[in-house]
């Protein structure tokens, strides 16, 4: 793997990377868990910038950008996780779509540094043991691309999500 990505314990709010990744529910428009953190912190500038940027549903594995308004982060990557029907609907395609998107976008806009957390392992009900070792993967191998991204953080809140994205 590669060795400037790291796994901790944590919010992804508190991260001190330039980008950090919400996930986000194909609304866009805030919800619960990390996403309703992070629209909270950020303020209300942020469903606005939401509106006007993107109108109706996101797809799965579909990645929005916007600023970071009232959070320290210059960029939030805005992924909308599949929702687990047993791995058969194209779901570790889709999510390995959203990993490997943050990563485009942050090449594409010169970040150096980007928080994750995980994505679709919530109320979309993801298994962990399949989404930590493929979100690990998939930005190892998009990190290959480029030696300007210097940081992926995993910001894993629960015990068990850092135990298992830890040990993937």
């Amino acid at each position: 793997m590669d060795p400037r990505i790291s796994v901790v314990r944590g919010s992804v709010i508190q991260c001190e990377t330039e980008a950090i990744v919400n996930a986000a529910n194909a609304r866009l428009r805030g919800g619960g868990g990390v996403d309703g953190a992070i629209h909270a912190a950020a303020g209300p500038k942020l469903l606005l910038e939401l509106q006007r940027v993107h109108s109706g549903w996101a797809e799965a594995g579909e990645v929005v950008v916007t600023g970071g308004h009232e959070l320290p982060h210059r960029y939030i990557f805005h992924a909308v996780g599949p929702i687990w029907r047993g791995g058969d609907a194209g779901e570790p395609e889709a999510l390995a779509r959203c990993y490997r998107g943050c990563v485009e976008h942050g090449i594409r806009l010169g970040v150096r540094s980007i928080g994750f957390c995980s994505i679709s392992t919530g109320i979309y009900g993801y298994p962990l043991e399949l989404a930590a070792p493929l979100a690990l993967r998939t930005v190892s191998e998009a990190l290959e691309a480029t030696t300007e991204i210097e940081q992926a953080l995993f910001a894993m809140f629960g015990e068990e999500e850092f135990r298992i994205f830890s040990r993937a």
